[in-house]
């Protein structure tokens, strides 16, 4: 199901880590290049300064760290892109980096406005690795916390800088992938990465018309797939199923719409759907999770093979995710997952993404005395499925402690599974694991704003309080309106 190499980690669907795809940039060279550029025009400063205050965008520091990419000009290509957004730079240095001993990094420190850093920060990713950004409304926090607090979303129209930064496949295909030599196989997966590379938030997410090849091999993993559910899955996926058919239109010779699957899930639990060419990052993934969005494939597997995939494809995310992203209590432990990963270490991180794989990927549960799947690796897999409940397979019980230290296997069945005796007794055992991870702040989801809050000071805290405070106001009153009614 998942490809990626063993040796950069756990990863829970969508390749390497992000940190780790940084290329070398010789030092000299980066010498050269910041001796060609400078800034020590007082009036060209003066100016950006009239330009940005009239777009009335309130200005604070901010500082971003990146290195760059092994091309020729490359700093003075990134630098130039400050100008070009009005951008005033009062420091920048080049330094070691802290995470890779034989990389440099470059660190800017700037005067700059919230819409004007999303902006930059979207261009320089053309010409650079952002390694972290601290934006001016972080500055409450103690400094030396902060430069080890990677960036994160703050709002979920933020997931636009970091959804595109697909680490494998994508359009690009591996020299074993089953449509490695089919050149119009590879020319349908280009088309759809280009679609999930130009969406961004709050676009519909675009219609595809799939060919007759594409519904037949669907067709087949549907078909055999659905002859195992009532004995494999849990409960709450079979109740859902039904509803995914009705309202999404899924049928054995039919394939969803992303757009419909997205509005059935939002009214269902709040998620959300996002188009994605390819793997994420374990940490880009689980942001996503935090505003209850999940990035999903729309391309279709090769037509050689339909029972295999080396990649997550529209018959796996489908089938084996969408009708438990319509259980709220299901969704809410994606949710909090993601929401663990925001600003944790990349060691969290991918602790994190190893619990999501033992339980949101092939995860199992007991249900009247029965194990049951719900992870949608086993739930789209007619092997794996009937291998992990066959009495054969190793199980113990889920415990992110030991869990988030397992291996996970990408090319065979996993040597051990995980059991839960329900949802919430899972989400309960995250939650506590979730308070070990060492972060200067914990955060809160604002489902009116769609925004994070981040608690790391008493005024944040006190307004959650104050929230808090108004829903137990809400609840006192419908207790006393029942006791009422029930002449208590």
């Amino acid at each position: 199901m998942y490809s990626s190499n063993k040796s950069d980690g756990p990863v829970p669907r969508r390749g390497r880590s992000f940190d780790s795809m940084n290329t070398c940039y010789d030092e000299k060279q980066l010498n050269n290049e910041m001796n060609k550029f400078t800034f020590s025009k007082i009036e060209e400063n003066k100016d950006n300064k009239t330009v940005s205050s009239s777009n009335g965008s309130a200005k604070g520091r901010a500082a971003i760290v990146f290195s760059l990419k092994n091309e020729v000009g490359g700093l003075v290509k990134a630098l130039k892109l400050f100008q070009e957004k009005h951008v005033n730079l009062v420091h920048i240095e080049s330094r070691k980096s802290k995470r890779r001993n034989s990389d440099f990094e470059i660190f800017v420190d700037c005067d700059s406005g919230h819409e004007q850093l999303k902006e930059l920060t979207h261009l320089l990713r053309k010409h650079a690795n952002i390694v972290e950004i601290d934006p001016p409304e972080n500055s409450s926090l103690p400094e030396d916390e902060m430069e080890e607090t990677p960036w994160f979303p703050k709002k979920i129209s933020d997931l636009d800088l970091c959804a595109n930064r697909v680490l494998m496949y994508g359009s690009e295909l591996d020299a074993d992938h089953p449509g490695f030599k089919d050149n119009v196989y590879r020319t349908r997966r280009k088309y759809f990465a280009d679609l999930a590379m130009s969406y961004r938030h709050g676009d519909p997410i675009p219609r595809v018309e799939f060919t007759e090849e594409e519904v037949r091999t669907w067709g087949v993993v549907f078909r055999e797939l659905n002859k195992l559910y009532p004995s494999h899955a849990c409960r709450e996926y079979l109740r859902n199923l039904p509803l995914v058919t009705k309202h999404c239109n899924c049928r054995e010779d039919n394939i969803p719409q992303l757009e419909d699957v997205s509005r059935f899930l939002k009214d269902c639990s709040g998620f959300t759907i996002r188009p994605v060419a390819g793997y994420l990052s374990p940490r880009d993934f689980l942001a996503g999770l935090a505003f209850r969005v999940f990035h999903c494939t729309q391309y279709v597997r090769h037509s050689s093979d339909p029972l295999y995939t080396p990649e997550p494809d529209t018959c796996h995310e489908l089938l084996g995710h969408v009708p438990l992203l319509a259980e709220p209590s299901f969704a809410q432990f994606s949710q909090e997952i993601g929401l663990a990963s925001l600003g944790a270490s990349d060691e969290s991180v991918q602790q994190l993404a190893t619990c999501y794989f033992f339980t949101v990927e092939f995860g199992l549960c007991k249900q009247e005395g029965m194990l049951r799947a719900y992870g949608a690796g086993l739930l789209s897999s007619i092997s794996e499925l009937k291998h992990a409940l066959s009495g054969k397979a190793h199980i113990l019980p889920f415990d992110p402690t030991v869990t988030s230290h397992q291996e996970c296997i990408i090319t065979t069945f996993q040597d051990v599974y995980f059991v839960s005796e329900s949802f919430e007794e899972a989400k309960a055992k995250m939650r506590e694991f979730a308070k070990t991870i060492r972060r200067p702040f914990t955060v809160r989801y604002n489902p009116y704003t769609q925004s994070v809050d981040v608690l790391k000071d008493t005024s944040s805290i006190t307004n959650m309080v104050e929230d808090l405070r108004h829903e137990l106001d809400i609840v006192g009153d419908a207790l006393n309106r029942l006791n009422k009614h029930m002449g208590v």
